[in-house]
């Protein structure tokens, strides 16, 4: 079996690079270490190669179908979720108390990074059920949580997150769908429809069980008048079927094998919907889950893009073609593509984006457990800060980039990457969901640029700015990769001051090229995880019995990423510095 992911890559990362052995430190952790975060890593990779990858193909040829109003699905996922469920994956991050191994987030998307680059399809019906019982054991009631977490710790029922709407998906201010109270306290009637609902209909598990935002009747307009449910599609005390109806089922262009729903909602007297915490609280509520989804999104994005790139790494290893242009002599035999400088670009051109944005959301994943159980309220703020400012980044340069990547990966197949004899024409179409998965690159630029910057007086701005520096002081390897780093960071904080100033000309210039600044921002991030990756390849290199070929491939990776990425950098810069703004000037009609 072609490897479709990279062990060594990943203990490197999460052991050498960012040291996740010492979360033990904190007393939520203290149970925890080094082996045993091998050992749930190792679980998963079983779990990936025995379970999810043999049905990689199957469940994109053999896709759900809509049947009497029942969403079925290819047969062997519903073992696959109760596997999820027995082996304890679904509360794995929840407390011993709950039934949880009271295990880091960062452990968790690693092991979830295994299976996501196994099959992505069967790998995102369990992490919905953990985001979905995460938000009604953190903001529901006890009578909520005993109703409803149990069920989906076992893997018997499915969560999700139910926002989009036919005319509000971007634009959550203006959603419809409304919640009527009834005599009971906190029980209302949810009556509307919900679209692009990742799995929420199917027959793998006994019910479904939505965490939906709606309007109750006389809230405020606009996001602050939005509230939390548990919608189920079955309620539980009576085992009647609540009101909500597949309507319909979206066939896509890839993640075949997960189903996504349209739902009407409440078509006779309403469906039955149990309020979540405060009213006009559920946005709020809802942006947990989201934030935490977000940086899930990036991982998925990752891990397709790393999967694509083994599969056309092996295959360069194994393809002949053609010489090496200073050969002359046809009677020679014909060497493996790899050896092919420009095939050793787009290899590099993954291999560079696929580990340097896993560096970078497995930084994020850690701040994530970093930030909720720092003691030290300074420290504490300023890890928050840094996700905060991090998180709209590592979700959308991995999953751009992740489409480019997933593109080499079939270019170096040639004709054979078109076919599906391959999986890497599969990988890129899967690849394609994640700029729109949980908030569109768009969305994010204008978060970052418009929200996330000023947070806290822009400390967030400012933790990143010292962790680069001190980076920077400390760095040691060779010399070039540090110059061509401290070049385009120098542009990249020269844009940054620059497109900040714009803030005074009005909202509608100072945003018009939201999406270029997190680019730009996307570069120097990943560029800076290949600074402090290069400069553990280095050290490593100097000891005895190192690895020379891995710790070697990790320093000119990084020189690639200097030499041929960063450069976008300074072009993206000087459009930031441009005061021509075409986008803005150009009217619809003139199209």
């Amino acid at each position: 079996m072609t490897p479709f992911y990279s062990k060594k890559d990943l203990f490197f990362q999460l052991f050498e690079h960012l040291g996740v052995g010492d979360l033990n430190r904190f007393p939520f952790f203290r149970d925890h270490n080094q082996e045993t975060f091998e050992l749930v890593l190792d679980a998963a990779d079983q779990i990936a190669h025995k379970s999810l990858r043999p049905l990689l193909t199957e469940m994109d040829r053999q896709e759900p179908t809509l049947e009497n109003g029942q969403i079925k699905i290819h047969p062997g996922m519903k073992a696959i979720v109760q596997q999820f469920g027995q082996d304890g994956w679904i509360n794995a991050t929840f407390p011993y108390e709950e039934g949880g191994q009271q295990l880091p987030w960062t452990i968790h998307l690693a092991a979830g990074y295994i299976l996501q680059a196994a099959n992505y399809s069967a790998s995102v019906f369990p992490f919905l059920t953990t985001g979905a019982a995460n938000l009604i054991r953190t903001f529901g009631s006890n009578d909520l949580i005993q109703r409803f977490t149990p069920s989906m710790y076992s893997g018997a029922w499915q969560g999700t997150m139910a926002l989009t709407e036919p005319d509000a998906g971007s634009s959550l201010s203006d959603l419809t769908t409304t919640a009527h109270p009834t005599s009971e306290s906190g029980v209302f009637r949810i009556k509307g429809q919900k679209i692009y609902i990742s799995c929420g209909d199917h027959d793998a598990c006994e019910n479904i069980i939505h965490l939906m935002l709606a309007r109750i009747e006389g809230a405020p307009a606009g996001t602050k008048g939005i509230s939390l449910f548990v919608v189920p599609k079955i309620i539980p005390e009576t085992n009647k079927p609540n009101e909500v109806f597949t309507e319909g089922l979206y066939h896509k262009m890839g993640y075949k094998g997960a189903p996504i729903a349209h739902l009407m909602i409440g078509s006779e007297k309403g469906a039955l919907g149990y309020l979540v915490g405060e009213e006009n609280q559920g946005l709020r509520y809802m942006f947990q889950m989201m934030n935490e989804a977000r940086i899930g999104v990036g991982m998925n994005a990752v891990a397709i893009a790393q999967a694509a790139f083994q599969s056309s790494l092996a295959y360069a290893k194994e393809r002949p073609q053609g010489r090496k242009l200073s050969e002359k002599d046809l009677s020679k035999p014909q060497v493996p593509i790899i050896e092919h400088a420009d095939v050793k670009r787009m290899l590099l051109f993954q291999k560079s984006i696929a580990e340097g944005s896993l560096a970078l959301l497995l930084f994020s994943s850690k701040l994530m457990d970093e930030s909720v159980h720092e003691a030290d309220l300074i420290i504490k703020k300023q890890k928050h800060a840094l996700l905060e400012l991090l998180t709209p980044i590592a979700k959308s340069y991995p999953s751009e980039m992740g489409i480019l990547s997933t593109s080499a990966a079939v270019q170096v197949l040639g004709g054979a990457g078109y076919t599906q004899d391959f999986p890497v024409e599969q990988y890129y179409r899967e690849a394609r969901i994640h700029p729109i998965h949980e908030g569109t690159t768009g969305i994010h630029g204008l978060d970052l640029l418009g929200r996330k910057i000023f947070l806290n007086d822009g400390l967030g701005w400012k933790v990143l700015y010292q962790h680069i520096e001190e980076d920077l002081e400390k760095y040691e390897g060779p010399e070039d990769i540090r110059t061509l780093f401290e070049e385009a960071w120098k542009e990249g904080q020269n844009a940054a001051a620059t497109i900040l100033q714009k803030a005074q000309e009005g909202p509608e210039k100072f945003l018009a090229d939201a999406t270029l600044f997190l680019e730009l921002c996307g570069i120097l991030c990943v560029g800076w995880m290949w600074i402090r990756q290069a400069h553990i390849a280095h050290g490593n290199l100097k000891k005895e019995n190192a690895d020379t070929a891995f710790f070697s491939g990790k320093i000119e990776t990084a020189r690639y990423f200097m030499e041929y990425e960063c450069p976008k950098l300074f072009a993206i810069s000087k459009r930031i510095h441009s005061e021509s703004y075409p986008t803005l000037e150009m009217r619809d009609y003139w199209f």
